[in-house]
């Protein structure tokens, strides 16, 4: 199956659900997190800030968390730049002053906001329509996180997130050589290695 087709039949049954379920399926998933992965031992954690008019799955469960708990792993979240193709990143923290970006994502002010580099990871919380069974995930299209992927250090844990409770597909028929798999993906009600 291609990208296109799994992105336009995924984004319809998330669209599809209510609100509701969305939270409870984003609050699953961060059970599932802290269940599966030694997020204790990490002192970097990159993730995303979610999209809530598309059903993406809800991280602040997990921030807030993180937070409340008071673990020593540090927060780090994307920023789309000016030339629409790249991404900086940025530390989250209790005080980090948000504001909308041009798609409605919350993204930190750069201004007052430490920026952090992409080798600086130990896991990358990944959004993801679709996946197939070696990894490869289906996203909006855009190739932002293929190509922050490949910046990250050997060893950093790549772990998709899906408020879909879906197996991964067999394969993917339109792979390109600049697609970078992930380690892992979190659905509501399992975990998936690769």
């Amino acid at each position: 199956m291609t990208k296109a087709a799994l992105r336009r039949a995924a984004l319809a049954r998330r669209q599809a659900l209510p609100a509701a379920e969305v939270a409870q399926r984003s609050q699953q998933l961060c059970e599932q997190f802290f269940r599966h992965f030694p997020v204790a031992e990490w002192r970097w954690l990159h993730l995303f800030l979610p999209l809530s008019q598309r059903n993406e799955p809800d991280t602040w469960p997990i921030i807030r968390r993180i937070w409340a708990e008071q673990w020593p792993v540090r927060l780090a979240v994307p920023v789309v730049q000016p030339d629409g193709v790249s991404l900086k990143h940025y530390e989250l923290a209790p005080d980090t002053e948000l504001r909308p970006s041009r798609w409605g994502i919350p993204e930190p002010v750069a201004q007052a906001a430490t920026e952090v580099a992409a080798a600086t990871f130990d896991a990358v919380l990944v959004p993801l329509l679709a996946v197939d069974t070696a990894g490869h995930r289906v996203g909006y299209g855009g190739g932002f996180y293929d190509r922050f992927l490949a910046q990250c250090r050997p060893g950093t844990q790549f772990i998709g997130l899906n408020v879909l409770d879906e197996e991964p597909v067999p394969a993917l028929a339109d792979v390109l050589p600049t697609d970078v798999p992930l380690h892992a993906c979190l659905t509501p009600s399992r975990l998936w290695r690769f």
